[in-house]
């Protein structure tokens, strides 16, 4: 079968918590509200200064990148969705081009 790396990563893999299948049907209004609630702390995050970060009011090179990735200067969402959103196209682009062997069937 060869060399994987998940075979590797495996004593570290106990150490990710892990998400089970629900155990119910869940429907797409109890799924709105998780989706509004997310939001809702989401916006409330990106209010949230950072303890030692000056906001200073003198231009911002990087305003118009903030407003693309939805970041605010100074707050705890600096970095905004970039990160995220940056890891999915990875994923996807390794998957994609069979550079990463992945069965997205198996659970593990």
């Amino acid at each position: 079968m060869g060399f994987r790396i998940i075979h590797f990563l495996e004593p570290a893999y106990r150490l990710i918590p892990t998400i089970d299948k629900p155990s119910r049907f869940i429907n797409n209004k109890e799924k709105m509200l998780y989706t509004a609630i997310t939001l809702f702390i989401y916006l409330v995050c990106c209010q949230i200064p950072i303890y030692g970060v000056l906001r200073s009011e003198g231009s911002d090179p990087f305003y118009w990148m903030r407003v693309i990735l939805a970041s605010n200067r100074g707050t705890l969402m600096e970095l905004g969705l970039s990160p995220v959103i940056s890891a999915g196209w990875i994923l996807q682009l390794l998957i994609g081009t069979r550079i990463i062997a992945l069965d997205m069937h198996n659970p593990q």
